[in-house]
């Protein structure tokens, strides 16, 4: 047991695989089960409105993560709040799979469920966007995660009724995010002036946010969405066996997104999205089994595809907890443009004009930010502005000496000259650095007592003056 708890800590690909598979197995369960919310209590006609009401909750959660993670600045009082959200999550878990659906008490339930989930989810996105930053193969572990979690959940729907199974893979996820959250502190610096927003990254988030409508607009529409509505998802039930394409394909576009920064992503996804399109053009409605398959793959190249682009953008933004999560706030943001908009309900016409239109935004976006250019020299995601340095810095002979006269471990080397060349506070500092604040006062307490002084500024001097 010790071994593996070790290998968490020490392996960054193994921690965002098992993190994030731990987190999306969660999701399926909890989101399962709230589509069973008011069934039975509320009238036919009022169901979908349960499924816009989870999506906006989640949303909420999301969000309100991001909020707390810019006003809390102390490490350990944002880990008890994030422990408190993942407590409160289980429980509300625990009400939806003990108690009946057919009553308020559970719409509520659901309510509160979702929402602590979502608040779970943007400390867990916020915690891949770290592990991405530090170089970790976001597109293989995303893959291998959404893989396991998508088989798991699928074999267990087969079996629904076996609720102690259920409730014991939930605990141990709980109980695997709630660590990996807690133990590590993996941490994203803010940005600083520059790294920010420009046009050309507008123009990217923009044809990434195009992409994700796109698809939901083109399935989410009269052939798929309603027939499972109209027959309580019984007879058309997108838990059925094509969901186990999503599989292979997350692990395809997974790899693909690790292969030259991702450059054959953007392109590869249109291929598929592009397909899935023209099958329902060209075959329609009639071969439901064959669009369920296309709904599934293009799906998944969609969740790749905005997921990975957003964890690997946070940390070039100011606001590194909004960005992480905005892949998955697309995801439930689309389902609600759909519903709310009434797309289920439009002709195939209307719904292939929609989908033409926005495929075309989506190519013309993707053109002006260099999407599709597979030269060595053009990069897909925008690059921060280079930094100018108000002070020039000391000269390096001037660390190796107070190093070698001093003793300074390499460790404590990187932090001398955070503390020498930087005005910044120690949690920034230690965000940059990747370690915990408590390490870094650590590091500071030894430098400190191994040159003799007491203060920033006398360090400082010392540096300057040796």
């Amino acid at each position: 047991m010790k071994n593996i708890l070790s290998s968490l800590q020490k392996n960054i690909n193994i921690r965002m695989t098992v993190l994030f598979s731990a987190f999306m197995f969660v999701q399926f369960i909890i989101l399962r089960m709230s589509n069973q919310a008011g069934r039975g209590y509320l009238e036919q006609q009022h169901q979908e409105l349960v499924y816009l009401f989870v999506q906006l909750v989640v949303i909420c959660g999301f969000f309100s993560h991001a909020l707390i993670k810019s006003v809390v600045k102390r490490e350990r009082t944002y880990k008890a709040i994030v422990l408190a959200a993942l407590l409160l999550c289980m429980a509300g878990t625990a009400v939806l799979l003990f108690s009946p659906p057919d009553s308020l008490f559970y719409l509520a339930a659901t309510g509160f469920s979702v929402y602590f989930l979502g608040c779970t989810g943007g400390a867990v996105y916020y915690r891949l966007a770290a592990l991405t930053a530090k170089k970790a193969r976001s597109g293989l572990c995303v893959g291998v995660g959404y893989s396991a979690a998508v088989a798991l959940q699928f074999f267990l729907q087969l079996q629904w009724t076996v609720i102690p199974a259920i409730a014991v893979l939930l605990l141990a996820s709980f109980g695997v995010m709630g660590f990996l959250l807690i133990k590590n502190t993996e941490a994203i610096a803010p940005a600083k002036e520059g790294r920010s927003f420009t046009p050309r990254s507008i123009l990217f988030y923009t044809s990434v946010i195009t992409l994700a409508l796109l698809i939901f607009t083109s399935y989410y529409n009269s052939y798929i969405h309603h027939l499972q509505v109209a027959s309580g998802y019984t007879d058309y039930n997108v838990y059925t066996w094509p969901r186990l394409l999503m599989i292979p394909a997350i692990l395809l576009f997974g790899i693909l997104a690790d292969i030259r920064g991702g450059k054959f992503l953007p392109l590869g996804t249109l291929c598929v999205v592009v397909i899935a399109l023209l099958n329902t053009v060209l075959l329609g409605k009639e071969t439901y089994i064959l669009n369920m398959c296309l709904y599934y793959v293009a799906l998944t190249v969609v969740i790749a595809y905005y997921n990975l682009t957003f964890l690997r953008l946070a940390a070039r933004t100011k606001h590194p907890a909004v960005w992480a999560v905005m892949g998955r706030v697309l995801d439930s943001a689309a389902v609600v443009l759909s519903i709310s908009l009434k797309f289920s309900a439009l002709s195939q016409v209307a719904v292939l004009i929609i989908d033409i239109a926005a495929l075309v935004i989506v190519i013309v976006m993707m053109a002006l930010t260099g999407a599709f250019d597979f030269s060595g020299h053009a990069a897909q995601e925008p690059q921060p502005e280079a930094e100018k340095a108000e002070e020039p810095e000391p000269d390096a002979d001037l660390f190796s000496a107070i190093g070698d006269s001093c003793r300074i471990t390499p460790s404590e080397m990187k932090v001398l000259r955070e503390l020498v060349t930087t005005d910044d506070k120690q949690d920034v500092i230690a965000a940059r650095l990747n370690i915990s604040v408590s390490t870094l006062r650590h590091h500071v307490t030894s430098i400190y007592k191994k040159t003799g002084v007491q203060t920033r500024s006398a360090l400082c001097k010392l540096v300057m003056n040796n």
